[in-house]
């Protein structure tokens, strides 16, 4: 199979589908792939790297759309590269479509078989494609949040450990997932009193064990919510629905009520964001304010630390783009139950059911393309 990777073109996006070494595990199976040159150059990946992995690089993404059986990306496909994809084509990467019908109609008029990254499930339960980039946004939101708070950034001039005779700052975090779980290690290490919110109570039981005092745990309901809300300095949304919309958890009401200078970070903003108020953004332009608080809600945080995120993404994605390009998609899918759960669009039908309710396209379940 001809694999290609082309060059990320989201606003500040350096991460890249493909490392050298997951190129290799490719070539050395007899594939052949395409990278778009200085695809990696940003993170030090290097044209030369590719090449020594067996990969020949190409000037244009539109030359890689031209001549690829299966693309390989991060980032949704932009308007762009929608409009490259050909019928029956592959694309396995990062979708994120409940939130998004320009990109679902798009995908769905390109005849492609677009399988998406945060839909992939493990033999173990959970997400483990999307596991690795809610660690990186996990423990980016709390240094995102920290900054925002200081005076100079708009926020209320707070630090969030304090200092003797001084309070420390309250962090409340919604979820207590792989973002939560990331999010709280680090805001236990500034020394800030930690509130966390679930509904899964031996999820809570679970992190009680681990971290003891040093963080309350509640029952998440809109009552607790509101409570730990308005009490707050800030607040990481780190609720996940798979492949769905995310729940408004935090209203528009309850951001007015908050205290001037408060932060929110919006790690489900990929899904739509769990606050009312949320709006994407990106890292030329982080942060905007509602209500005198300030809100961060970028919708590809783990680009920013791009390196690190692009050799932990491979790592949970390389097994499956080997399936894939080895097998054929229809064969991988047979096999893998759990690869079959990624495909979220295929040949101009809509095949995963929280993406078909949320934007009103009628649903056709995978087993129904496999033939």
């Amino acid at each position: 199979m001809i694999v290609g990777v082309p060059k990320e073109i989201k606003n500040n996006e350096y991460r890249v589908g493909l490392t050298p070494p997951s190129v290799r595990e490719l070539t050395q199976r007899g594939h052949q792939v395409l990278v778009q040159k200085n695809a990696g150059g940003e993170i030090g990946l290097f044209d030369e790297q590719y090449v020594a992995a067996g990969a020949t690089m190409v000037d244009t993404a539109r030359e890689i759309f031209a001549r690829a059986d299966m693309i390989v990306k991060v980032k949704e496909p932009q308007p762009g590269e929608c409009a490259m994809l050909g019928e029956g084509q592959i694309l396995y990467t990062y979708l994120h479509l409940a939130p998004d019908p320009e990109q679902t109609a798009a995908l769905v008029k390109s005849g492609a078989v677009c399988i998406a990254y945060e839909t992939i499930t493990g033999q173990g339960g959970g997400l483990p494609l999307l596991a690795p980039m809610s660690e990186v946004a996990g423990r980016m939101a709390i240094q995102a949040g920290a900054a925002h708070l200081e005076k100079s950034k708009g926020g209320m001039g707070l630090l969030l450990g304090g200092v003797p005779g001084v309070a420390a700052g309250h962090i409340v975090i919604i979820g207590a997932g792989v973002v939560g779980a990331n999010a709280m290690q680090m805001a236990v290490g500034t020394g800030a009193r930690v509130t966390v919110l679930d509904k899964n109570v031996d999820r809570l039981r679970q992190l009680d064990l681990i971290y003891g005092n040093r963080i309350s745990t509640q029952y998440s309901n809109a009552h607790a919510i509101e409570e730990a809300v308005l009490s707050a300095d800030l607040v990481i949304g780190g609720v996940l629905v798979p492949g769905a919309a995310a729940p408004k958890l935090v209203t528009r009401e309850m951001i007015s009520r908050m205290k001037k200078g408060a932060v929110v970070v919006d790690v489900a903003i990929d899904q739509g964001g769990c606050f009312e108020t949320s709006h994407a953004t990106t890292h030329a332009d982080p942060t905007y304010v509602v209500d005198g608080v300030i809100h961060y809600c970028v919708a590809n945080m783990p680009g920013a630390v791009a390196r690190t995120s692009t050799f932990a993404l491979n790592n949970a994605t390389i097994g499956h783009a080997v399936a894939l390009a080895s097998k054929g998609w229809q064969q991988a899918m047979i096999d893998d139950p759990h690869l079959k759960n990624g495909l979220n669009v295929c040949k101009g039908k809509v095949t995963y059911a929280a993406v078909a309710q949320a934007l009103g396209y009628d649903y056709a379940p995978a087993d129904s393309m496999l033939g």
